[in-house]
């Protein structure tokens, strides 16, 4: 076995081992600290929604290469390329969805 995946499974073992700390209760004097769901929860939608930025940037670009090189295709190109926006923009979405349940819980 190489020492890349021997640190990895010794990894995820001690991470296995580490579970039951986070059954435990939450204190009293934490509880009324701060709220560390709502400020992680902008950094996670503000990834999303530039990552997803990026990749409809890229999608688009794709589809204007693709329509140029063959005009012919278009319809088959656009399909394709709206399908993929539609999806991308599905992720960022969800990932809206969650920070809303997560933060007003």
């Amino acid at each position: 076995m190489s020492k890349r995946m021997f640190v990895l499974f010794s990894l995820m073992a001690i991470l296995m081992l580490a579970t039951p700390v986070f059954a435990q209760g939450e204190p009293a004097a934490a509880a009324a600290g701060t709220n560390w769901v709502a400020i992680t929860s902008g950094f996670a939608i503000a990834i999303a929604a530039g990552l997803a930025a990026l990749g409809e940037g890229k999608i688009a670009a794709a589809a204007c290469e693709g329509i140029a090189r063959n005009p012919a295709a278009r319809t088959g190109i656009q399909t394709a390329m709206i399908l993929g926006l539609a999806f991308v923009e599905s992720l960022v979405l969800f990932t809206l969805m969650i920070v809303f349940v997560k933060v007003v819980k």
